[in-house]
């Protein structure tokens, strides 16, 4: 097996793909919660550990002889969705947690894993830790979940991610300065209004991240004067645009919001 490739494979979030290249058909995994056992098995676990959250490893030490390898892990799980059953604490989207694993993996004739065994340390002991955004894997799954924190409208999650001096410039708008600021802008406009992202392809080193995205905006109560159109309740606006935000120790501290397109107009 190539480590690194079941690494990059893993951090790539095709479990599938994961499955299908690097665990035999008779594959075992155990772990204090349990056993899996097949390919229908670790199906079954991925779709349920992995709903509404990325998992990213970090793996600090990796040991290893023909065919067994011992690795540790810093383990990041980005939320994207609600999970409040998660095994390692309660989950909001935007809310990132890092648990140290220990694992070994037992490998047949061909690479493939045999059996994977797991163990934890408790959520935070002993790990590293890395800038929220950036380039790599985790940093990028960060955004995602930054970007699902603002879609839910949950201000104390999102602005995590915003240096203290943050600015945002919009299509038709003043800019706005400081962290507070945008957070009272998408509060106020949240009452009447919903904005939802859609990431279409993104581009991420550790100064910027480029996003190809559209924009949703739904009205919850009629906006006659939203400023992007005219809605009732229940209307809709897409706006395709592509965002640019300027980091600073992996931190937002700058984003420019460019339209990519002409608002369409969905009536309820």
């Amino acid at each position: 097996m190539n480590y690194a490739e079941y690494i990059a494979t893993f951090a790539s979030g095709d479990d599938e793909a994961l499955i299908q290249r690097f665990f035999a058909p008779d594959c075992v995994m155990e772990s204090a919660s349990g056993s899996w056992h097949g390919h229908d098995g670790m199906r079954a676990f991925l779709a349920w550990a992995h709903d509404g959250v990325r998992e990213v490893p970090r793996p600090q030490k990796v040991v290893r002889d023909a065919d067994t390898i011992f690795v540790d892990i810093d383990m990041d799980f980005h939320a994207t969705g609600t999970r409040p059953d998660f095994p390692f604490g309660p989950m909001l989207p935007g809310d990132c947690v890092t648990v140290k694993f220990f694992a070994s993996y037992d490998l047949d004739q061909e690479g493939r894993v045999r059996v994977l065994k797991t163990m934890t340390w408790p959520p935070g002991k002993g790990v590293t830790r890395m800038a929220p955004l950036g380039a790599h894997p985790t940093q990028v799954a960060g955004y995602h979940a930054y970007t699902a924190a603002f879609s839910n409208g949950d201000p104390e999650r999102y602005t995590r991610f915003y240096t203290e001096d943050v600015t945002l410039a919009l299509p038709s708008m003043p800019k706005m300065h400081g962290r507070q600021a945008i957070s009272d802008f998408y509060t106020g406009m949240f009452t009447r209004v919903r904005e939802t992202l859609t990431i279409h392809s993104l581009d991420a080193d550790d100064e910027r991240i480029i996003a190809d995205t559209t924009s949703r905006f739904t009205a919850i109560e009629d906006a006659p004067d939203f400023v992007v159109g005219a809605l009732g309740k229940g209307d809709h606006i897409d706006v395709r645009v592509v965002v640019t935000y300027r980091l600073r120790d992996g931190l937002i501290a700058q984003i420019d919001v460019n339209r990519a397109g002409e608002p369409q107009l969905f009536r309820a």
